[in-house]
Order: C-alpha cells, then structure tokens, then sequence
C-alpha cells in the first residue's frame, strides 16, 4: 500500500524525462549512446590484462621462429594489441610502438572519463529536475484551490518529484558513475602492463633502434 502511495507517474517522467533531456543536451550523442553501452561493463568482472600478456608472448614465439612477418596472418581481437603488432610488422621501432601504445592508452581514457561525465552530469541534473517537478506541482496545487480533489494530485507531484530526484542521483546515477570510473581505471592500469612485452618485441626486430621513451 505504502509503495503504490509512493508512485506518481507524472512525477516520475517530469524527473527520469528531464534528467535524461539534460544529460543528453550536456553532451555529445555519441557519448551519450556510449554511457548507456557502458552499462554492460557493470555485470562484468574488473579487467585483467593475463589473457593478452599470453597473447603477446605467443606473437613473439611466432616471430622468432618464422620472422615478425609472419605476425601479420595473425588474427588479434584486441584493438591495442593489434596496432602494435601491425606497427612492429611494418617496420616499426619501438619508439613508435610505444607512441602509438601511448596515444591508444590515452584515447580510451579519455572515452572512459566521457561516459562517466555523461552519469555525472545526469546525477547532477536529478536533483534540479525534482526541484521542477515541486514547483510544477505547487504551480497547479495554487491553480486548483477550488477543488479539493485537485489539490491531492498536485501535492503528490510536488513532494515525490523531490524524492524521486534525490533517489534517482544518490541511489543508481552516482553509484553507476563512480563503478564506471572504477572498472575505468583499472582497465588503464592493466593495459599499462602489456607495454613492456610489445617494446620488447619491437627492439628484437629492429635491434639496430635502441629503445626510447617518449617524453
């Protein structure tokens, strides 16, 4: 009885509605498509990075038995690992290769610090719509003094459009935010650890380049 008192459609679409619309007008569309594919990350495990530490290895075996050309017939899902390869099977030295590794590592961090940006400025925007829907609500409630059973409704609107705004941001759109941010850096960390055995690789076939450091 006490939940069916709780939920007042009108409401609930003055706040999900406006938080969305200004979430979506905060940001790009396609970090804003990115933020809700995203979500799937939540029902994974944290990222490690062992099964392309083996991965590389394996490259390597490869390209000392039958030359770094032999690399390219490789078919390599991961997007990093595959540049790097490509680059090293190109020629490339490992001052390159790490340059790419590097520019890769920063593009997804970025993408990462995005789509936790679109959650952010959601939670954000929550609240402010639960203030909307109060004053909407009080808007009607002064309209419809002369009928009592209006006055109910608008009440309703404007006490649990404030509630649903604070729930809204405190108990799913600021926990998405700060796991997203989470399994984000993570993921950086653990892709940092594949570096070393890509730059190694490069020095071998280009011994003549000694490895750098990009500053």
């Amino acid at each position: 009885m006490l939940i069916a008192q709780l939920f007042d459609p009108v409401a609930l679409a003055i706040v999900g509605g406006g938080t969305v619309l200004a979430a979506v007008l905060r940001a790009p569309l396609r970090d804003a498509l990115g933020a809700v594919s995203a979500l799937r990350v939540l029902a994974r495990r944290p990222f490690r990075a062992d099964a392309l530490l083996d991965q590389v290895a394996a490259q390597a075996r490869i390209a000392k038995r039958h030359g770094v050309v032999a690399l390219d017939r490789s078919v390599i899902a991961d997007p990093d690992v595959a540049a790097a390869i490509a680059a090293i099977v190109d020629g490339g030295n490992p001052r390159e290769v790490e340059a790419l590794l590097r520019y890769h590592r920063q593009a997804r961090i970025a993408r990462h610090v995005a789509i936790a940006e679109v959650w952010s400025s959601a939670a954000e925007a929550a609240p402010a719509m639960g203030m909307v829907g109060t004053l909407i609500g009080l808007a009607s409630m002064f309209a419809s003094m002369t009928d009592p059973k209006a006055i109910g409704g608008a009440m309703a609107i404007a006490l649990l459009a404030t509630l649903y705004g604070a729930l809204l941001a405190n108990l799913v759109l600021t926990p998405i935010c700060h796991r997203l941010r989470a399994a984000g850096r993570i993921e950086a960390f653990e892709r940092a650890r594949i570096e070393a055995p890509l730059l190694a690789l490069a020095l071998r076939e280009t011994p003549r380049h000694p490895l750098q450091s990009v500053a």
